[in-house]
């Protein structure tokens, strides 16, 4: 029996419980899970960032980039992506064994996007129900949906933004929206929308944001058959029993992004799991160190406190004559072509006496002191970019044109691609960017987990579907 007031939905011509899989790259949402997800009944989503191929075996191929150019390494990625994401689509659809949706998730600003989506697409026709797609403002989605006549579900953090995609592009192919995904920007986990108008550090109800979103889409015109997807901080099912049947508010599907990490078929790594048990209230941090750009929120561990001191030790500076108080950094070595304030002089020589001898400039018309190896590390990344995004701080990689940015490669960031590929294969979640929801302490407080429970994903749709 499902919770109060929560009744199945119509989606692809198929009745299906109004809970969705968040997808989560890089492989943190594959065929296994979202396969589970649907055969439980509800919209499985597989990440096709940069998703995972396997051998006759069954076991993961690795995504090696040995072209010379960079150009040459995003064409690699590319292919990757297709074959990958073409392999655990027809995985997860097989699994489904004919009930829920597949559903596939692709970032905006992932290098390659449109080529991705449409190969994976072109390759598993009749398999995929819909497309939810975020992480920029992606105009073509609805254009994608109809030429290959799938739903598409596009993720937004505001009315403002979702007004502005409708009247560019969405009026034109109302039919094929099935919903829109409001990502709450300071709950939900990886990367999000808060834009420069709103602050990360005073979070909004999203009661009001979701209820001005809906009035938008009245305004209008949207069917009332297009559901808003509610997705960040969704746990239990109780807490939101007066977002069901809601007048306000209109029809309402929930996403759930953190819960699905820890359960039997989830594929990220035992090491990542038993991590996700042991997160606290306020150890998820919301932070734009990301390349995108973009806010983003992963758990505060020392990949991430690595990233915080790097960018407190950062100093501006000026060249020669530029300003009369400023004084040479050091007498030799790199630090003659920097000038600086005397105040952070001395804060530069304790910095380096603690072994951050290294000054790299950034973009932003500072220098940020790091060591020996982690300078070597930065640059390393940067030379051996593959284009994994559209426009990459880290490296100023654009996938596009010129394939530069035209500013200065960025050191106060890091190369996400390898990150997300190494937490996911089993790297230690100490040593790597670790996304996860703001609500992943509830892991170590919901009684459901206790004594080192891992439910099988029904047992969790099961009892999501109780409230809890």
């Amino acid at each position: 029996m499902a919770f109060k007031g929560l009744k199945p939905i119509i989606y692809g011509g198929r009745e299906v419980w109004p809970l969705i899989e968040g997808g989560k790259g890089v492989s943190a949402t594959n065929s296994m899970s979202s396969g589970a997800w649907a055969a439980a009944g509800g919209i499985g989503t597989v990440s096709a960032v940069n998703a995972d191929s396997t051998d006759a075996d069954g076991n993961v191929i690795p995504q090696i980039y040995d072209a010379a150019t960079r150009g040459e390494r995003h064409q690699q990625l590319i292919q990757y992506g297709i074959d990958g994401g073409t392999e655990q689509v027809r995985k997860a659809f097989e699994m489904s064994d004919g009930k829920g949706a597949i559903n596939i998730n692709v970032l905006w600003e992932m290098g390659g996007a449109q080529q991705i989506l449409e190969g994976i697409l072109e390759n598993t026709k009749g398999m995929v129900t819909g497309v939810t797609c975020g992480a920029g403002m992606p105009y073509k989605l609805a254009e994608i949906a109809a030429a290959y006549n799938v739903h598409y579900l596009p993720i937004i953090s505001s009315a403002r933004a979702f007004r502005a995609l409708w009247k560019r592009s969405y009026h034109k192919v109302p039919d094929l929206m099935a919903a829109v995904v409001y990502e709450d920007p300071w709950l939900a986990g990886g990367h999000n929308g808060l834009s420069n108008a709103e602050d990360p550090r005073q979070p909004e109800d999203p009661y009001p944001r979701v209820k001005a979103l809906r009035e938008t889409m009245r305004k209008e015109g949207v069917s009332e058959d297009t559901a808003i997807v509610m997705a960040g901080g969704v746990w239990f099912l109780r807490e939101w029993e007066n977002w069901i049947d809601n007048p306000e508010l209109g029809k309402i599907a929930f996403q759930f992004g953190t819960r699905p990490l820890l359960t039997e078929e989830s594929p990220i790594p035992q090491g990542w799991k038993d991590m996700l048990r042991t997160v606290e209230p306020g150890q998820v941090l919301l932070h734009k160190f990301s390349p995108t750009g973009f806010y983003s929120s992963a758990v505060k561990n020392p990949f991430l406190y690595d990233l915080m001191h790097r960018s407190e030790r950062q100093i501006p500076f000026t060249k020669k004559g530029e300003c009369d108080e400023s004084v040479q950094l050091s007498e030799e070595g790199k630090g003659r072509s920097f000038w600086v304030k005397p105040e952070d002089r001395k804060r530069a020589n304790a910095w380096m006496a603690e072994g951050h001898t290294e000054a790299l400039k950034t973009p932003a018309g500072t220098i940020v002191f790091v060591t020996p190896d982690s300078r070597d590390t930065i640059r390393k990344d940067q030379q051996d970019c593959m284009g994994c995004l559209s426009h990459c701080g880290f490296s100023a990689w654009k996938d596009h044109d010129d394939f530069t940015t035209g500013k200065l490669a960025d050191p106060r960031s890091f190369c996400i691609q390898k990150t997300l590929q190494d937490i996911a294969h089993g790297g230690d979640t100490d040593d790597n960017l670790a996304f996860a929801g703001h609500s992943a302490y509830r892991f170590k407080q919901d009684p459901f987990y206790s004594n080192n429970f891992t439910p099988s994903v029904k047992q969790l749709v099961d009892r999501i579907l109780t409230g809890d």
